[in-house]
């Protein structure tokens, strides 16, 4: 098994199908793959590391240190299956920016993160046309699917992995799928940490410098009407090094948009396996229930019984 890495650089030349057939059998397969020549600059996203790297040892390496000796996790001798063992704080882009509101960011990263999201944003938009493409749904069907009322909802998981006594007995984020559309992750090239399930196996996501690690959520699962599945991930923990860095973008429907199953691809299937539900409805149940089966959830969604606008089932 070869994990799927996609270099994008001839996308709109002569090897575009090629290019394309490789996503959608990471799609369908994978619910993972990873991109090269994404249009984002190399030197750009050395910033970005350099100065998420620098804010953790500035302002949350110590906090974490107390926050681990608090809780006693240190000296666990049994596996802990109720925290993680990680150092984060999240970003919002859309619909409204938080970023200006952190007051223990410097303005440089404040300003280098905007761009960051901005680039995300459209390399995500891309991703989206093209599985677009593939489904054989009219061009920006899912970006519009994502709308909701305000757009988007979009925002970046900032997350450190510091060494850990005991990588065993603590992940460094417990398995489960993303909620929300496809999600966007920069992450460390020197330390390897990511993992899925494939075929009851956990598989390492290898780490390639400048690239960028797509998945897919659980909201493009329903839209796509299983063609596309979310995937178990996880984090592992490492015992030895300076720790690992994960920047993951969540690029998600509005809070009161529909998601449901596109009509094309239910006509294909001649059967709709999924519910339709109001996207801020999910979110509140997958609050609690993040890191167990996805299954009870698109279940308990079904009682929602959701109206759709006539115009939206086009």
């Amino acid at each position: 098994m070869e994990f799927p890495i996609i270099n994008l650089e001839k996308l709109n030349g002569e090897e575009r199908s090629s290019i394309l057939a490789k996503i959608k059998d990471a799609c369908e397969n994978w619910g993972f793959f990873e991109v090269l020549n994404h249009g984002i600059d190399t030197e750009f996203l050395d910033k970005v590391e350099k100065l998420t790297k620098e804010h953790y040892k500035k302002c949350m390496e110590e906090r974490f240190k107390e926050h681990i000796a608090s809780k006693g996790l240190n000296d666990v001798v049994t596996e802990v299956n109720d925290v993680d063992w990680e150092s984060t704080f999240f970003l919002r882009h859309l619909p409204v920016s938080n970023i200006a509101d952190l007051p223990e960011l410097s303005d440089d990263y404040k300003s280098v993160m905007k761009q960051f999201a901005s680039k995300l944003q459209v390399l995500a938009e891309l991703l989206l046309d093209l599985l677009c493409e593939n489904l054989n749904l009219p061009k920006s069907y899912l970006k519009n699917a994502f709308h909701g009322s305000n757009g988007p909802t979009f925002g970046t998981k900032v997350s450190n992995y510091p060494p850990c006594p005991n990588p065993d007995l603590i992940k460094g984020l417990r398995a489960h799928t993303d909620a929300g559309g496809i999600i966007l992750l920069f992450q460390d090239d020197k330390v390897s940490g990511l993992q899925l399930l494939k075929e009851g196996e956990w598989v390492d996501v290898p780490p390639v410098r400048h690239s960028i690690v797509v998945n897919i959520g659980d909201r493009l699962e329903v839209i796509t009407n299983g063609k596309y599945k979310s995937v178990l991930h996880r984090a592992i923990a490492h015992r030895e090094g300076e720790g690992r860095m994960s920047l993951a973008s969540f690029y998600n429907p509005g809070s009161d948009a529909v998601i449901f199953p596109a009509p094309s691809l239910v006509a294909e299937e001649k059967n709709e396996i999924y519910p339709k539900f109001v996207f801020e409805d999910y979110m509140k149940l997958y609050a609690g229930l993040k890191f167990e089966a996805k299954e009870p959830r698109f279940e308990a969604m079904k009682g929602n019984n959701v109206k759709l606008d006539p115009i939206a089932t086009v």
